[in-house]
């Protein structure tokens, strides 16, 4: 998966040509303000809300603009300073730079490479910074600082005048030594194990290459405690592991993959005939596993490949009863991982469209996607989240297509999202994923079935009506869609008169269509046979959206022609009530505490 590229947001007419040369300096794209902007790549209504909404969605912002206005945008949102995005203020004119937030997580380096291009000046104030001229807890790519906990304590004793002493190869660290008086703080580079603490920072660097393979459902602890021998035997700390690589038929082992999440670096696989090029330097090739797996070695094999050829093998092939590991070393950091990713797809619910409805996970998932795919509609509704990002629309009726080419898109190491409206698992696509996954014939290739599937919740159509409603859900209640394209028209009819019987508050989805006109009225008469003629329901038609209607109806006085497929249909139980209050109706369903209070009375 890439990392995520910033957005550069843009208010006016003033900061549209330095917006666009930040924009070409850092591959993004420029988001403008709805009538003030007049180029961009996607245009916003409210500024607030859209930088909000990309900080919930971890996406680095750099803003032309004030200051205030970024800092008013996000200030509702601020937490855990080590998950927030870098949000960096430039000035309309270029002239300074400011990273507001995530300073050592990238944004003071983004502000210099911005002031450097544009020729101002970078306003940074973090303290390592100011005193060395570098970030302690951000070291460059490729390392790895191994006690972060200790870097505040460390830069308030440089600021103190404490002496700096390195240790090791470091050229990045080449700036930070310097005189003073007292305690000196150690600045320590080694890809071994060291032990850190306040008066000393430990920086590895991350040229180790950690090759694994293993038998189908190997135990993770098995392969942990492999890794952990392997380690210790070579005398490498775990913080210096750039990343683990394998074999790609190993792409979904739970036991591969919850190694590299313990070691937190990315898993990167390779293919058989990779591997394969590798066997004139493995120290134990085997016919065995060739004969298996079509290479002579998956462990040695993916760590020497990963370290490319000016790296070599630093401690051979270990094996348990069911996994091995190797350890190769690369001559410098690695910094851009070869093999590719275990693909991935992230079955995203937007709720109605809406971005205020849209889950913070929806869009960081959105964000981190290389791919979108869906129904057109429902990326559009995506708005400048979308935005710049490859996109693959299939019409209605093209369910199954979609869901297989995200499948197989997955397979090849991309990350895909599969955009539904509403919640993904409820009416959407995400049955059909797994059903997809799990058939044998007219399924997925095998490569498709070893990617990663995520869903991220969304506001279903049932919950965003029962909101507008006031409480209707407060008690039992079902969900029956009226489609027969899917379901027998006998099954739904059975259902709809098991809810009846059984009292449920119930929610029909797509209650009509052109050619469908009958079961909506069908299912009113069951329902009017065990619940009264006044019974409430609501039409709930494009909730989220500047269309939005709701309208209430007595059970008896339901119309079939006054429904679309845009609508949701809820009707109450024969306990729903629908209340006359100050804001309008409010319709709800008590959940008994009346009868309770009757009763300790």
């Amino acid at each position: 998966m890439a990392d995520v590229i910033p957005v550069v947001v843009c208010l006016s007419r003033s900061g549209e040509d330095v917006a666009h040369r930040v924009a070409a300096l850092l591959g993004a794209t420029v988001h403008g303000r709805e009538g003030r902007v007049a180029r961009a790549d996607a245009f916003f209504p409210n500024a607030l809300a859209h930088v909000r909404d990309l900080f919930a969605a971890r996406v680095p912002v750099v803003g032309v603009c004030a200051a205030g206005i970024l800092v008013r945008a996000v200030a509702p949102m601020l937490g855990d300073k080590r998950a927030e995005p870098p949000v960096v203020a430039v000035a309309e004119d270029g002239s300074s730079v400011v990273p507001l937030l995530g300073g050592h997580r990238g944004a003071n380096r983004l502000a210099r490479r911005i002031a450097d291009a544009l020729g101002g000046m970078a306003a940074v104030t973090t303290a390592g910074d100011l005193a060395l001229g570098l970030a302690l807890d951000e070291p460059p790519p490729g390392w790895r600082l191994a006690n972060p906990e200790d870097a505040k304590a460390a830069m308030a004793a440089v600021l103190a005048g404490a002496p700096v002493v390195v240790e090791g190869e470091a050229g990045w660290l080449s700036e930070a030594p310097r005189p003073g008086t007292g305690a000196p703080l150690r600045l320590t580079a080694t890809d071994g194990p060291t032990e850190g603490g306040m008066s000393r920072l430990v920086y590895h660097p991350q040229r180790i290459a950690l090759g694994v393979g293993c038998a189908r459902n190997c135990p993770e602890d098995e392969l942990a405690a492999l890794v952990d021998a392997a380690l210790a035997e070579a005398g490498i700390a775990p913080g210096a592991v750039a990343g683990v690589f394998s074999l790609d038929l190993k792409a979904d082992e739970a036991a591969v993959n919850a190694l590299a999440r313990r070691l937190g670096v990315p898993l990167r696989v390779f293919d058989a005939a990779t591997l394969e090029a590798e066997t004139p330097r493995l120290a134990t090739p085997s016919e065995v596993v060739f004969a298996e797996v079509g290479c002579h070695g998956v462990a040695e094999g993916a760590a020497l490949a990963a370290v490319g050829p000016m790296g070599a093998l630093f401690l051979p092939k270990r094996k348990s009863a069911n996994a091995t590991v190797a350890i190769a070393r690369a001559p410098a950091p690695i910094t851009s991982l070869p093999g590719r990713a275990r693909g991935r797809v992230a079955l995203v619910g937007i709720g109605p469209g809406q971005a205020e409805w849209r889950t913070p996970e929806a869009s960081r998932l959105i964000a981190e996607a290389d791919e979108l795919v869906g129904y057109g509609l429902y990326i559009d509704l995506l708005g400048p989240l979308a935005a710049g990002k490859p996109r693959r629309d299939f019409p209605l009726g093209g369910e199954e297509d979609r869901c297989r080419y995200a499948l197989e898109r997955a397979a090849e190491g991309v990350s895909v999202a599969v955009i539904c409206s509403g919640d993904a698992g409820i009416y959407a696509m995400g049955a059909l994923v797994f059903e997809l996954l799990d058939r044998r014939v007219h399924g997925v290739s095998d490569a498709a079935r070893r990617v990663e599937v995520l869903s991220a919740p969304g506001v279903s159509a049932l919950q965003a009506a029962a909101a507008r409603a006031g409480a209707p859900l407060g008690h039992d209640f079902c969900a029956i869609s009226l489609s027969d394209l899917l379901t027998p028209r006998e099954d739904i009819i059975r259902r709809v008169k098991a809810a009846a019987e059984g009292d449920f508050v119930i929610a029909f989805y797509n209650p009509v269509s052109q050619r469908r006109r009958t079961l909506l009225s069908e299912a009113r008469e069951i329902l009017l046979a065990h619940r009264p003629a006044d019974c409430p329901v609501l039409l709930a038609s494009s909730l989220g959206r500047p269309e939005e209607a709701i309208r209430y109806r007595r059970l008896s006085e339901l119309q079939v022609d006054e429904v679309d497929m845009l609508t949701v249909v809820l009707v109450g139980s024969s306990q729903s009530r629908l209340a006359r209050l100050g804001e309008g109706p409010r319709m709800f369903t008590p959940r008994g505490y009346a009868r309770k209070i009757e009763g300790a009375a």
